[in-house]
């Protein structure tokens, strides 16, 4: 009997092996294709059947990409500019909100999280008109500050370290203060460092969102040379609807970001998805 569950365990998970060998096939191809394609000239990118490793590898397209008439090398100092300070401020508006939430006891505490929490089913379109017309009194109006300091406030971010922070045993922070530990400390130097899976997770989810974002930029931005990458692979497909190839390589330079750093945190981003309990 248990030789038979055993076998059944075993094709069980060769079948369910195979099939998400076959689905990361599926996705990952055309990602090939696309960086395949980025080294190919305009003349060989469809020649089928499909040259996955080019005969005439080229650069000329990265050299065009990065220095032509749609420099990426300011758009990249752009969007990393605008990503790298809206994810350092979210981390760290997150990780103490979601202290005090999970920790510290206040009157209406569980209420104010709740009506926090309820901020989330209002579109993000239904606050665009108020946000210009504050940005342009205050005068910050075409400038990276008016996609700053509204990235750096999250509600999923709070849920986040709010959700890992109440896995945390409240005994450690009771002993810490009995040995005159504030709640600066506790935060700083005890919980803190115990909560590297669920910033790592953040980290990801907002670095992606940020650096991805089209729509704000499109609307709070005039200025050609204050664009972000998004804007700039507009500019690419407009101006070069039929050169694929810089098309290609535009969208190979604006996914190594995203590619390092999930490859670098996915340890980190799987276990922090687990702990704070958001499922897809």
């Amino acid at each position: 009997m248990n030789t038979t569950l055993k076998m059944r365990e075993v094709g069980l998970k060769l079948v369910m092996t195979v099939i998400f060998t076959a689905l990361a096939v599926v996705m990952v191809t055309p990602f090939l294709w696309m960086i395949s394609s980025s080294f190919k000239l305009p003349a060989d990118i469809f020649k089928y059947p499909i040259d996955w490793i080019p005969e005439r590898f080229v650069l000329d397209n990265y050299k065009e990409v990065w220095f032509g008439k749609y420099p990426f090398l300011l758009y990249y100092w752009n969007s990393v500019k605008i990503t790298a300070i809206t994810v350092g401020g979210c981390l760290i508006t997150s990780a103490l909100a979601g202290f005090a939430f999970a920790k510290l006891k206040f009157k209406g505490r569980d209420f104010l999280f709740v009506l926090y929490l309820a901020t989330m089913i209002i579109p993000g379109q239904i606050l665009l008109v108020p946000r210009f017309i504050l940005f342009d009194k205050l005068g910050m109006l075409n400038t990276h500050l008016s996609l700053i300091l509204p990235g750096m406030f999250t509600v999923l971010g709070t849920f986040i370290m709010r959700q890992f922070f109440s896995t945390l045993p409240n005994e450690l922070l009771e002993a810490a203060k009995v040995d005159g530990a504030g709640y600066w400390r506790m935060f700083w130097q005890i919980s803190l460092p115990l909560t590297k899976p669920a910033l790592v997770t953040l980290l990801i989810l907002t670095f992606t969102w940020h650096w991805n974002e089209y729509e704000n930029p499109l609307i709070f931005l005039r200025d050609n040379k204050l664009y972000t990458i998004p804007l700039a692979l507009t500019n690419y497909v407009d101006e070069n609807s039929t050169n694929y190839t810089l098309i290609m390589a535009a969208s190979v330079s604006a996914l190594l970001p995203l590619i390092a750093i999930v490859s670098i945190f996915q340890k980190w981003f799987i276990e922090g998805i687990a702990s704070s309990g958001i499922k897809g």
